[in-house]
């Protein structure tokens, strides 16, 4: 526990995945709630820093449907306002007699995109097409909306429903969310941020209101179509799922002045069960969905293996000069240029938490189920990872 109570400024990281993955977040924060994490949020105005533990998460960072939870935690609901919003049934956590959140329904989750669906009318009815060619013709040529639906109906759902204001300035915590730019290469934070950077991976902006960024970085293809946000200079930009560009954003946080940065994300392939047998036997779907599972936890790894390996070889280098007795200004001087060019953090700790192999309902179920049984499964695997990964750092 000693090695959380040092830490001046936690931050918590959520990723995507659908319902399902909100689900594990729910289930992660259970956990970090009952290791004694506070969680701040609502208005800074009457925000109150009465509680002296030491183990308060100040900062959050949402892509996709880590960007819901992040939103109703910045906002200062909490862990059981969330489970009683998602209608989760879970014993421990009575339902009062008026909530405080209107529970989430599969219209305010799926609006129905009917403009973009219009302009599916095959184009030759419409103008000649400048693609030509086979079955990929046919489907650019015929498939001409951005989505099934839209992201309207959460925008509207958060705005009303549960922010108390949509301002990320006027939030006692810092919140930033995530969303890929459509017509770029590059990924969006929104935040409370009062200068526009931009650098050739990301920019930070600070234009959008919160329901509009957590709308935008939800907006997964092709389930939901682009989701516009109009600048400072009143150009209507477009983006899509957080999730796209990065996997995980723990970055932000740390450029942000997080010290810990707990990270869950809830995306593992499947690994082979007896009692589930093989893939191939469910057909192409689930196929698709291993194959997709598989290539954003390879970016996953990566990203850790990455933070890993840049810290073996900080300490590599400070304990080489320590222990030949070699000055001082030289080894800070060289510390200080590996800091600089990978952007390294000393000061950072980071701790990752994901669902086990094992857990393969966390595979087979629907990303955007709201079924109370389904997602009280998903709760309770979102808590039992967390506590087992929470108790190798003592916490």
């Amino acid at each position: 526990m000693k090695f959380v109570k040092n830490k001046k400024s936690i931050a918590l990281v959520l990723s995507g995945g659908g319902i399902k993955a909100a689900a594990f977040h729910i289930g992660v924060c259970l956990a970090l709630n009952e290791k004694g994490f506070k969680f701040v949020g609502g208005l800074a105005k009457e925000y109150r820093d009465e509680d002296s533990s030491p183990l308060k998460i100040r900062t959050y960072v949402g892509s996709s449907a880590g960007s819901i939870i992040s939103t109703f935690l910045a906002a200062g609901y909490t862990v059981e306002d969330l489970i009683i919003a998602f209608e989760m049934g879970i014993k421990s956590i009575p339902r009062p007699a008026v909530p405080k959140l209107k529970p989430l329904t599969y219209w305010d989750i799926f609006s129905l995109d009917s403009p973009g669906i219009l302009k599916s009318i095959p184009s030759k009815l419409r103008k000649k097409s400048l693609v030509t060619g086979g079955f990929e013709a046919l489907l650019k040529n015929g498939l001409k909306f951005s989505g099934l639906f839209s992201t309207k109906g959460l925008e509207k759902y958060l705005r009303t429903n549960v922010l108390p204001t949509n301002n990320f300035s006027d939030l006692a915590a810092n919140l930033y969310i995530v969303a890929t730019q459509l017509n770029h290469s590059r990924k969006t934070v929104f935040g409370p941020i009062t200068n526009e950077i931009c650098t050739g991976e990301t920019e930070y902006a600070g234009y959008s209101k919160i329901s509009d960024a957590a709308a935008a970085s939800m907006a997964l293809p092709p389930v939901f179509g682009p989701y516009g946000i109009q600048n400072e200079k009143k150009e209507m930009k477009y983006f899509f799922d957080g999730e796209i560009r990065d996997t995980l954003s723990t970055h932000v946080a740390a450029d942000h002045g997080a010290d810990l940065v707990i990270s869950s994300y809830s995306i593992q392939p499947y690994h082979y069960n007896k009692k589930m047998g093989s893939l191939h036997e469910y057909g192409i779907p689930l196929i698709i969905n291993q194959a997709l599972y598989q290539v954003v936890e390879q970016k996953i790894q990566r990203h850790i293996k990455y933070q890993d390996d840049i810290k073996t070889i900080y300490n590599a280098v400070d304990g080489y000069f320590k222990q030949m007795n070699l000055p001082d200004e030289h080894r800070e001087k060289l510390l200080e240029i590996i800091k600089k060019r990978v952007s390294y953090k000393p000061q950072v700790d980071y701790i990752y938490i994901h669902p086990n192999p094992q857990d393969y309902e966390m595979f087979f179920v629907d990303h955007f189920s709201l079924n109370r049984v389904i997602l009280e499964r998903i709760v309770k695997i979102g808590f039992k990872s967390a506590l087992k990964v929470l108790r190798k750092y003592d916490i």
